[in-house]
């Protein structure tokens, strides 16, 4: 939840816009969607005349337009990003989240904390939900475990539809 002052311009951010770290949107169920609410969210948020932004964590800041396009920005390269490592061949969410990009200063996956593993899992299963959902990509169902893959075999549909 957020709250909004518009005669003194003021956002109270909580969590939803950070100035210099990116929220962790993470899914664990198949029931929604939370990369395309937050996306959706930010979108609504973008429409406020806002002059400074009270988040949840670190410094207060000013520039909320262009803080939310980084961060929309930041989701399209992890989307484009999860769109590569598919197109490799077909992977379950731990998979994925281990050869993604992440910034954290630890060697390889397997020195990564336990908890930074959890959280990776998570933002790595919103993402491929958001593919899913988009028809870029597609889950199976092999033993009992999610495969992903992508949704076209020669290649052609990569690209996220808006």
């Amino acid at each position: 939840m957020c709250l909004y002052e518009p005669s003194k311009k003021i956002f109270v951010a909580g969590d939803h816009i950070l100035g210099d770290i990116t929220p962790t949107i993470a899914s664990w169920f198949d029931e929604w969607n939370p990369l395309e609410e937050y996306l959706q969210s930010l979108d609504k948020v973008y429409q406020l005349d806002i002059d400074l932004v009270l988040p949840g964590h670190r410094q207060v800041f000013r520039n909320a337009k262009q803080r939310i396009q980084e961060l929309k920005d930041h989701h399209q390269k992890r989307l484009e990003e999860i769109i590569a490592i598919l197109g490799k061949g077909r992977k379950n969410a731990f998979q994925v989240a281990s050869r993604m990009t992440w910034d954290i200063t630890y060697d390889s996956w397997d020195l990564f904390p336990v908890s930074q593993k959890w959280f990776a899992m998570g933002e790595a299963i919103s993402h491929l939900k958001y593919l899913e959902e988009k028809g870029v990509i597609r889950k199976e169902m092999r033993q009992r475990k999610r495969i992903y893959c992508m949704n076209d075999e020669d290649g052609t549909k990569r690209q996220i539809p808006g």
